[in-house]
This record gives C-alpha cells, sequence and structure tokens, in this order.
C-alpha cells in the first residue's frame, strides 16, 4: 500500500495547522517548514478546506486554521476520505471486477480487501491528536521558527 503525495502534504498540513493551537497559520509558512510547492499546498488546502478539516481565512491577515478535534479524527477515516484509490489489483476497481476470468475462486482479491481492511483498521487506533504530540516530542524543524 502505498498513500500518494497529496495525503502525506494533507497530513503534514493537519499537523503543522494543529500545533498551532487556534492560530493563523499561512500556506507559505507551510510550505517553506516543510520544503513543498506552494502551489502544490494551495490545492491541498482548498480540498481540506472544502471537505470540512480547516477554517480558511481570507484577506491580508488571512491563513487557515483546524475546524475538527484532532482527538476525534482517525487517521483510517481521514485516509479514506482523502485517497482516491486503494485497488492492490486491477480487479479490484470497480470497472474491471467482472473482467477476471478467475474471479468467482480469486483468493488474492479477498486477502487484498482483508489486508486493506487491516491497514485502515491499524490506521484508525492513532487520532490526529496523537500525530501533533508525536510532532510535538521532536526538536523542531529549523525551517519552522
Amino acid at each position: 500500500m502505498r498513500l500518494t503525495l497529496h495525503t502525506d502534504y494533507a497530513l503534514r498540513v493537519l499537523v503543522h495547522v494543529g500545533l498551532r493551537g487556534g492560530e493563523l497559520v499561512t500556506i507559505n509558512e507551510i510550505a517553506e517548514c516543510h520544503g513543498i510547492s506552494k502551489n502544490h499546498l494551495t490545492k491541498v488546502v482548498h480540498q481540506l478546506g472544502r471537505a470540512g478539516f480547516l477554517e480558511t481565512v481570507r484577506g491580508k491577515y488571512g491563513g487557515i486554521r483546524l475546524l475538527v478535534d484532532p482527538r476525534t479524527l482517525r487517521l483510517g477515516e481521514f485516509v479514506r476520505q482523502v485517497e482516491d484509490d486503494f485497488a492492490l489489483a486491477q480487479c479490484m476497481r470497480a470497472s474491471n471486477a467482472d473482467s477476471c476470468r478467475v474471479s468467482a475462486a480469486c483468493l488474492a482479491r479477498r486477502a487484498f480487501g482483508q489486508g486493506i481492511d487491516a491497514f485502515f483498521k491499524a490506521l484508525n487506533v492513532h487520532t490526529l491528536a496523537d500525530m501533533i504530540d508525536a510532532e510535538r516530542a521532536l526538536p523542531p524543524l529549523s525551517a519552522c521558527g
């Protein structure tokens, strides 16, 4: 299982913003801190705002802040919302589900599905608050002030 850069950046944004409590944070600040393209982050932040994870405040003194309680945001649930493809094999995609000649007896498809379920169950043990707490325990990145 491999997550996209979009999900990686989305988690970095949420952790970074979560570290600041209710203080507004700019996309520029996050981009500089994590060495990520501002254009990529703008797209990620836009989608996180539309999904209800972030509040976006426009204007000269604007920025972003968390709109969710980090203690209730389970990582597995978040990844399921942000990622768009968990098919480990071609036959697991809805458009190809009926194209496999051995699908009725295929153990791999069922095993892959069980693996994905176990993956999300393991992620759901942890919350965004856990990630924020772990980040607080590390020395700050030099670019992050």
